[in-house]
């Protein structure tokens, strides 16, 4: 399927009534489409799927789509929106200790690439902390920066482990043995997909 029809197939899966804080609607995806602003089309669709949970068929279309324009942030950030739809949603609202106070020195990318572990609340056997790894997301950020304070959305590697997450907990981040951060969970919501039966 051409890049197009990918969109033009995407745009149908969100209500007319559906707007940004902008009053972007789907109306303003169809005129871009209508000029071949492709790019601008796409980008206005993430917007709109940010307003409203939409299915995860219209996530994995927008990420052929923008696979397929060799757009690599959009395309992360649709594959993360699938892994979302498909797992559920945690953001929260993260501290980062200063470089002089935690390993990190350097600022790190927002886009999905780092994978810290997080002491939960889950416990060993024994009773100490057990950490569990989720990647990182940095909203409209394209960087973390030691000491900075961001939201961020995370992607449990078994998401039946974080299930317990409640809005307001403070969960803290690790990098090494040392504390690399805490956060405050800002919202959990659930799966948009449907488990395969």
């Amino acid at each position: 399927m051409d890049v197009p029809k990918l969109l033009e197939a995407a745009s149908l899966l969100v209500s007319e009534e559906v707007a940004t804080k902008n009053d972007i609607t789907v109306n303003d995806v169809w005129e871009y489409l209508s000029h071949d602003e492709w790019e601008v089309a796409l980008g206005l669709l993430e917007e709109l799927g940010d307003v409203h949970p939409l299915p995860l068929s219209f996530w994995e279309t927008l990420a052929t789509a923008a696979e397929q324009m060799r757009l690599e942030t959009s395309l992360a950030w649709c594959r993360w929106r699938c892994y979302e739809a498909h797992n559920g949603v945690i953001r929260a609202d993260l501290t980062l200790r200063p470089a002089g106070e935690a390993r990190r020195q350097t600022p790190f990318s927002g886009a999905g690439v780092l994978r810290p572990m997080w002491d939960i609340g889950n416990r060993t056997a024994t009773g100490e902390p057990a950490l569990n790894i989720a990647g990182l997301w940095v909203e409209f950020t394209p960087f973390m920066e030691p000491g900075g304070r961001a939201t961020v959305r995370l992607a449990p590697l078994d998401p039946s482990q974080w299930q317990h997450l409640q809005p307001g907990q403070v969960i803290t981040m690790h990098e090494d043995r040392s504390a690399a951060g805490t956060a405050v969970v800002l919202e959990v919501h659930r799966p948009t997909a449907k488990p395969a039966a």
